[in-house]
């Protein structure tokens, strides 16, 4: 990458992170920053239990959620301890829609030998080395931040003994640019070297890498192949960010993108054929979401035993847009496994803790890919 390129790249994401996205009027759920996370102090330790109660004015009806433990009674009026009144609401409100739906869990293939999914949770850091800006991964020194993930595992696995926790690193290699650079496609590719860098940090922890691509004014078609020979290695596994898919005239960061089941069906093909041709285990395909237009045409993506599903809920703010964007954008269009995203400072900006792994494994259906920006 040469210095001019790197400044552009630095100076979009420093310009992303202090626009802050916000919600759309149409669509009431949390814009994410993109590849970019403001920077602040880490949220106070606190009690990591949720406790469910009933408030004085809790009306008589219940819904009953199934944890790993126990049955648990919901009533109407209820509060998690901890939390405002607002945001108890929105978690019952997921709770239920998860629970009334009968398309969870989705009837897909059966999985294959060696799948991750849904056997197993994966919880990544995300970013890019480059950056203090685009997430944990870049933010902080690498040992530093291989420990704090190691850490984070470990209390997803307290949270949910019976479900094994596999440690991933979740690296931006194609990154939207706010300029349109030499060949006018708004895109900024990562070197191999930077690949391979990231790649090596993930393998000293028995981590998984995704390489996660932000496709501009460029096309998936164009930019997946290049990472081809990534690909070809059995620990590594993609994403998608819709949020930066331009269709129109807009740069990225003006708009919130989208993406097609065609775009979307067009990379499990490609994926599908590399675990073929390669004798691999199943890839894991992470699409990010946080409004309804973000993937459109949801029923026609198809499921393919080699490639399992994510769509990961990919917006910040307050608990309650992040529970509603989930029932409205995940939970509400199923399409085979579902993920949640936490960011560490945009999240807490308002003064609201990070939701704990406790509080998001309350969730109908629970996720089992968890990002943390």
């Amino acid at each position: 990458m040469n210095r001019t390129a790197l400044l552009a790249f630095l100076t979009f994401g420093a310009a992303c992170a202090s626009n802050d996205a916000k919600p759309t009027p149409s669509d009431q759920g949390t814009a994410s920053a993109g590849v970019v996370s403001m920077a602040g102090a880490q949220t106070p330790p606190r009690d990591t239990t949720p406790v469910i109660a009933a408030s004085p004015s809790a009306a008589s009806s219940t819904a009953a959620t199934t944890t790993d433990s126990a049955k648990v009674k919901i009533p109407l009026g209820i509060f998690v301890k901890g939390r405002s009144k607002k945001d108890s609401l929105a978690l019952v409100a997921a709770i239920r829609a998860g629970m009334k739906d009968t398309r969870w869990p989705v009837k897909g293939p059966t999985p294959l030998p060696g799948s991750l999914l849904p056997g197993s949770r994966i919880v990544a850091y995300y970013g890019n080395p480059l950056s203090k800006k685009m997430g944990i991964l870049g933010e902080l020194p690498p040992a530093e931040m291989l420990a704090k993930l190691e850490r984070t595992v470990q209390e997803w696995q307290k949270a949910d003994p019976s479900t094994r926790v596999i440690p991933a690193l979740h690296f931006i290699a194609v990154v939207a640019q706010g300029a349109p650079g030499r060949d006018g496609k708004y895109k900024l590719r990562m070197t191999d070297s930077l690949v391979e860098r990231v790649y090596n940090m993930a393998r000293s922890k028995n981590a998984l890498t995704f390489l996660d691509i932000q496709v501009g004014k460029s096309t998936v078609q164009e930019e997946t192949p290049r990472l081809a020979h990534f690909l070809k290695r059995p620990d590594v596994h993609f994403g998608l960010d819709p949020e930066f898919s331009m269709k129109g005239s807009e740069p990225p960061g003006k708009k919130i993108g989208t993406m097609s089941a065609a775009d979307i069906n067009w990379v499990i093909d490609y994926l599908a054929k590399i675990v073929s041709d390669n004798k691999l285990p199943p890839k894991v395909l992470v699409i990010h979401r946080f409004t309804r237009p973000m993937i459109t045409n949801y029923k026609a993506i198809k499921l393919d035993p080699r490639v399992q599903v994510v769509i990961d809920m990919d917006g910040w703010g307050a608990p309650w847009l992040k529970y509603d964007s989930y029932r409205d954008y995940v939970a509400a269009e199923p399409v085979q496994f579902t993920g949640f995203k936490i960011f560490y400072h945009n999240d807490s900006k308002k003064g609201d803790p990070i939701l704990t792994p406790a509080e998001v494994l309350l969730l109908t259906p629970k996720p089992v890919y968890i990002q943390y920006q």
